[in-house]
C-alpha cells in the first residue's frame, strides 16, 4: 500500500481528484474565488465621484435638529433646499413604513411630488406585502432567475404614491457575508421590484418601466429605456466597483456653507453612531449606503464586470494541463525545472487574472489553478523524493559490501547508471580462489574447530576484497573461498584491464603475508590462483523492478574462470602455484605492466588456442 501511495503516478490521482472537486465547485472553491476577486477590487486606484454626494445625518445633525427619528417636515426642508440648489435625483434610503408621530406626512408627501425623490422599501421574510412593484417588459422568462422575497415592507401610501420612485434597500451578501454583487431586480410572486440604484436611474430617465432579457441559462441583460444596456449575471446581479470615494456633507451644515450638488445624485444617509447600518465589503466594513452608491456609480460609469459562462470550464482545463505538465516534469526533469515551472505557471495565472480585470473587466479565477499547482507539485516532488530515497537505500544495500563507498555515493547521486536489463560493455574480470584449500579444511576438521576455519576464510576474503575495492573493482559474488570481481561497471574505468591485473598482483603479495602468518600458527601453506580476462559482456540489474542483482553475463566471464582453474598447472620460480594468469585480450590493453607469455592452451567451449600471460616479476 505504501508503494502505491508514493509511486509517482499517484500524483495523477491527486490531479484528477482536484479536477473533479473543481468541477463540483464546492463552497471552499467559491470562497477562494471570491477572496481572490477582493484583491482585484482592492488594487483599484481610488478616485472621487463626480456624480454622487452623500448628505449625512450624523451626530452633529442630531444635536442640531433633535432626537432621531426626525419629524418628516425636516426631510421636507432638506428636499426643498437640495432642489433649490439644483440637485439631481434625491435618494432617501430610509423606510417610511409608519405614520409620522409629529404629523408631518402630508407636508413631506407634498415635497416629494415631482421632485425626483426615491424612497426605500425592504424585502421581508414575512409573507405580507405593501411594497411598490414596477412594470417590466420581458424577453424570455426572467422571473425564474430573480431573487425572491416572501414579502415586502414599503412606505405608507401617502409617501409611496407621491415619491418618484421606490427602491429595494436589501443587499445580497455572498456565502461569506461580503457584499460584492447587487441584484438590480427582485421579485415577489410575479411582481418585480427594482433595487434602489436602478430605481434612481429609472427616475432620472423618467421612464415608467424596465426591459429584461433572459435565456435558457438565466438573465442576460436589462435596460432602462433612455439608458445604456446593463449586462448582468443570470440572477440580474452586477459586480460592484469600490474605487470611488464620495463627497460628504452634514445635514447640520446645510445653509452654512456652499454645497455643490447641482446635477448630482444626493443620497441622504444616516451615519450617527448606533443608527447606521454596516455591511462587509471587499474593501472592509462600510456604511450600507455605500452599497447603494457603488451600485449606482457602477451603472452610471457603464462598467460591466463579467464572469463569462465558459470561464469555469476553461480554468479547470488550464488547471488540468498545468498539473499534468508538472507531473511529467517531476518525473523526467531536475527539481529546479519543476520548481521553476511552478513559479512561472503561478505567476502567469496571477498576471492573466490582473490583465483581464484591468483591461477587459473580466473576472478570471486563478485560485484553483494555484491549488492544483501547489498540491500536485508538492505531491509529485514528495513522491519523487521518496522513490529516489528508496532507490538510494536499495543501491546502498546492494553495493555497500561490493563497492568502494565513494563509488556507492556516485551511484546514489546518479541512479541512471543502473539500468534494468543491462547494457553491452567491455570489461575485465577476475576470478580468485585458494589453491590447496583441502589441507586447510582438514586441519581444522581434525582439530574440531569449524569456527577457526570460518575465521580464516573471512580474514582471507576481507583482505582480498579490500584490495579489489581500493582498485576500483566491483565484487560480484563469493563462491565459498572464490571471489568474482569485475571492472568498468557500474562506473566507468578506462584502464580496467590494468586495474584487474594490478589487483591480482597485489592479492598475490598479500597472500605472502598470509603465508607467514600461517607458518607462525602452524597452519598448512596457503596459495591463490587468479585468472583475468577482458571482453564484452552484458552487465546490469538482472531481475525485476522490486528486486534485482547487479551482475554480468557473457563468454568473457567464463574464460576468466577457466584461466583461474588453469593456474594449478603452472608454477612460479619458487615452485608455488602461479598466482596470476591473464589472456591475450587483457595483455593487449596493458600499458604499465610487462607481460611474459606462459603458454597456449585450449579451454572448454573454445575451438582456438588461447595465449596466456603472467606479469613480469
Amino acid at each position: 500500500m505504501k508503494k502505491i501511495f508514493t509511486h509517482w503516478s499517484f500524483s495523477l490521482v491527486t490531479l484528477f481528484f482536484l479536477i473533479w472537486v473543481g468541477l463540483k465547485d464546492p463552497q471552499i472553491k467559491e470562497l477562494l474565488r471570491l477572496k481572490s476577486f477582493d484583491l482585484l477590487f482592492q488594487s483599484q486606484e481610488k478616485t472621487i465621484s463626480e456624480d454622487i454626494v452623500i448628505l449625512t445625518i450624523d451626530e452633529k445633525s442630531i444635536d442640531k435638529f433633535g432626537q432621531y427619528p426626525w419629524s418628516r417636515d425636516i426631510y421636507s426642508d432638506i428636499i426643498d433646499y437640495l432642489r433649490l440648489n439644483n440637485a439631481g435625483v434625491i435618494v432617501l434610503p430610509i423606510l417610511f413604513s409608519e405614520e409620522d408621530r409629529f404629523g408631518g406626512d402630508e407636508i413631506f408627501a407634498d415635497s416629494l411630488k415631482d421632485n425626483f425623490v426615491v424612497v426605500g422599501q425592504v424585502g421581508s421574510h414575512q409573507t405580507s406585502s405593501n411594497g411598490y412593484p414596477r412594470g417590466v417588459a420581458k424577453i424570455g422568462n426572467p422571473l425564474d432567475w430573480l431573487f425572491e422575497w416572501p414579502g415586502m415592507v414599503g412606505p405608507i401610501p401617502i409617501i409611496g404614491d407621491n415619491a418618484s420612485g421606490v427602491g429595494v434597500l436589501n443587499t445580497a451578501p455572498e456565502i461569506d457575508g461580503v457584499v460584492r454583487r447587487m441584484p438590480l431586480l427582485m421579485k415577489i410572486g410575479n411582481d418585480v421590484y427594482p433595487s434602489m440604484a436602478i430605481e434612481v436611474i429609472r427616475t432620472a430617465t423618467g421612464d415608467p418601466s424596465y426591459q429584461v432579457k433572459s435565456g435558457d441559462a438565466g438573465i442576460i441583460a436589462m435596460r432602462v429605456p433612455g439608458f445604456a444596456t446593463i449586462k448582468t449575471d443570470s440572477n440580474a446581479r452586477i459586480w460592484l466597483t469600490w474605487n470611488k470615494s464620495y463627497p460628504t456633507i452634514s445635514v447640520a451644515d446645510l445653509g452654512s456653507e456652499e454645497i455643490r450638488v447641482a446635477g448630482k445624485t444626493v443620497i441622504v444617509a444616516v451615519t450617527a453612531e448606533g443608527l447606521n447600518g454596516v455591511i462587509a465589503t471587499p474593501i472592509g466594513s462600510q456604511y450600507d449606503y455605500i452599497a447603494i452608491a457603488s451600485t449606482l456609480q457602477t451603472v452610471i460609469d457603464g462598467i460591466n464586470i463579467e464572469r463569462i459562462d465558459l470561464l469555469p470550464l476553461i480554468e479547470i482545463l488550464i488547471a488540468f494541463i498545468v498539473g499534468l505538465l508538472i507531473v511529467v516534469l517531476t518525473r523526467f526533469t531536475p527539481y529546479y525545472i519543476v520548481g521553476l515551472s511552478m513559479v512561472i505557471s503561478s505567476a502567469g495565472g496571477i498576471f492573466t487574472t490582473n490583465y483581464l480585470f484591468n483591461n477587459k473587466l473580466i473576472l478570471f479565477d486563478t485560485t484553483w489553478i494555484l491549488v492544483v499547482i501547489l498540491f500536485v507539485g508538492l505531491h509529485s516532488i514528495f513522491n519523487r523524493f521518496i522513490l529516489e530515497f528508496n532507490l538510494k537505500q536499495q543501491i546502498r544495500k546492494q553495493f555497500e559490501t561490493y563497492l568502494d563507498p565513494r563509488q556507492v555515493a556516485i551511484l546514489q547521486k546518479d541512479p541512471s547508471k543502473l539500468k534494468l536489463g543491462g547494457e553491452r560493455k567491455e570489461m575485465s574480470f577476475l576470478f580468485m580462489d585458494i589453491v590447496g584449500f583441502t589441507p586447510i579444511s582438514e586441519y581444522y576438521k581434525n582439530n574440531d574447530d569449524p569456527e577457526g576455519l570460518v575465521e580464516v576464510i573471512n580474514d582471507y576474503l576481507n583482505r582480498m576484497t579490500k584490495i579489489v575495492l581500493d582498485n576500483g573493482g566491483t565484487v560480484d559474488k563469493y563462491m565459498g573461498d572464490c571471489i568474482m570481481a569485475f571492472w568498468n561497471a557500474p562506473l566507468d574505468c578506462p584502464n580496467h584491464a590494468e586495474m584487474a591485473v594490478k589487483t591480482s598482483i597485489e592479492c598475490g603479495k598479500e597472500t605472502e603475508n598470509l603465508k607467514e602468518e600461517f607458518r607462525k600458527k602452524g597452519l598448512p601453506e596457503i596459495n591463490i590462483g587468479s585468472g583475468v580476462n577482458t571482453g564484452t559482456c552484458i552487465v546490469g540489474n538482472m531481475g525485476s523492478d522490486s528486486r534485482f542483482d547487479y551482475s554480468v553475463i557473457g563468454d568473457a566471464v567464463n574464460l576468466a574462470a577457466r584461466l583461474e582453474a588453469s593456474t594449478r598447472n603452472y608454477k612460479d620460480k619458487n615452485g608455488n602455484v602461479l598466482p596470476t594468469l591473464y589472456s591475450s585480450y587483457t595483455k593487449d590493453q596493458l600499458t604499465n605492466i610487462e607481460s611474459i607469455e606462459v603458454d597456449k592452451i585450449k579451454v572448454k567451449g573454445k575451438e582456438e588456442l588461447i595465449t596466456i600471460y603472467k606479469p613480469k616479476e
